[in-house]
């Protein structure tokens, strides 16, 4: 198994570690938690770099890589619902665009046809990561320390981190919601033939 895989298969583990430590009770878990899922993020912009430089792309890591992508994501937003940090719709927008996206590239798959990712979901993708990394720092860097007064800092009144959580998290949503839309209408050909 080449070093991009290892690397999607240790995303599934990470993911796990995440959900993990943001659900059990013990010093610092939201710390914790921070840690696996940053760690995870990394290994996602790292595996498909590799893969790209080193001509290591797989048919296992065609299908993983995106899968542990969505998993990694999708379970974050719905532990932040059961913690309260994010309404139950967010949560809905992001996952009701991954299956919609999904479904539309299998039905894409059956009729011997490969939908390549698009740049504006690869940019969605790196807002959902950052309002997820976001949303763990707002709830953990009162456990830093000193270490934690960088995100304490006051601008316009209140530490930055309290403002720029919730931006971040709505343009993750718009950025979501608004891919799937141009994707569905992009490849629209494939699904009105089946109705």
């Amino acid at each position: 198994m080449n070093l991009p895989n290892k690397l999607t298969i240790s995303r599934f583990l990470l993911t796990a570690g995440f959900l993990c430590s943001i659900f059990l009770d013990f010093p610092f878990h939201e710390t914790v938690a921070l840690a696996f899922f940053s760690v995870a993020g990394l290994t996602d912009y790292f595996d498909g770099k590799i893969a790209r430089r080193d001509n290591l792309i797989t048919n296992f890591g065609v299908l993983m890589d995106p899968l542990a992508d969505k998993i990694m994501v999708c379970s974050a937003y719905i532990a932040f619902v059961g913690l309260h940090w994010m309404p139950g719709w967010m949560a809905v927008v992001v996952v009701a665009r991954e299956f919609a996206v999904t479904g539309l590239r299998l039905l894409a798959a059956s009729k011997s046809l490969v939908l390549a990712a698009e740049r504006f979901g690869k940019n969605k993708t790196i807002s959902q990561i950052v309002a997820i990394i976001s949303l763990l720092v707002l709830h953990s860097y009162a456990q830093w320390g000193i270490a934690g007064a960088l995100f304490g800092f006051r601008i316009f009144g209140m530490p930055w981190v309290d403002w720029f959580t919730p931006i971040s998290v709505w343009v993750a949503i718009i950025m979501t919601a608004t891919s799937g839309v141009i994707y569905l209408w992009r490849n629209r050909s494939l699904y009105l033939a089946e109705l």
